[in-house]
């Protein structure tokens, strides 16, 4: 008797997956397809980060480029999902993706800020390094210009501001006052 309830809990188990075969091949075809379609694609974006942003250091290309990498594999991941038949995981993983993001974005949004206005900075022509310049109550001399810090020498000192403290309001002071 128990040797009836394995033999047919074998034969539905291979059933089931002579079914899903033709799914499971088509999925793997789609990935192989999609790494190539994603190499493609990298080559382009690196080329264009290059042109775009030749005066900007490396690491903020690779930031840039890997970010398109991570959002071109995690959709072909659901991709793949939909293909094999696991929508249904597929719609679960895209929404708590989405909360994710969300919640970070949300708990990063000083971060992104002061990310944002150092763009802006770094492509003022009026502020540059070697310029004196008041921000607030702090009058100096700009020594350096990052992505989210910009770093001042006030009276021998060095001072760090945030970036976004610093976009909103700053003045140029000319150099014969």
């Amino acid at each position: 008797m128990q040797f009836g309830v394995i033999n047919r809990a074998l034969e539905q188990l291979v059933a089931n997956v002579l079914d899903a075969l033709p799914a499971i091949i088509t999925g793997f075809v789609f990935l192989a397809i999609a790494a190539l379609g994603i190499k493609v694609v990298m080559t382009v974006v690196r080329v264009a980060l290059e042109r775009a942003l030749p005066g900007e250091a490396p690491v903020y290309r690779q930031f840039i480029a890997t970010i398109v990498l991570v959002f071109l594999w995690f959709g072909v991941a659901l991709s793949f999902l939909s293909i094999v038949g696991l929508t249904a995981i597929a719609a679960s993983l895209g929404t708590a993706t989405g909360f994710l993001a969300l919640g970070v974005s949300y708990a990063l949004s000083a971060m992104i800020k002061d990310a944002v206005a150092g763009v802006y900075l770094l492509r003022d022509p009026d502020f540059n390094p070697g310029d004196t310049v008041t921000v607030g109550d702090t009058t100096g001399e700009v020594l350096a210009i990052e992505l989210r810090k910009t770093r001042f020498e006030v009276d021998g000192d060095t001072v760090v501001r945030a970036n976004a403290g610093i976009e909103e309001r700053w003045t140029k002071v000319e150099s014969g006052t």
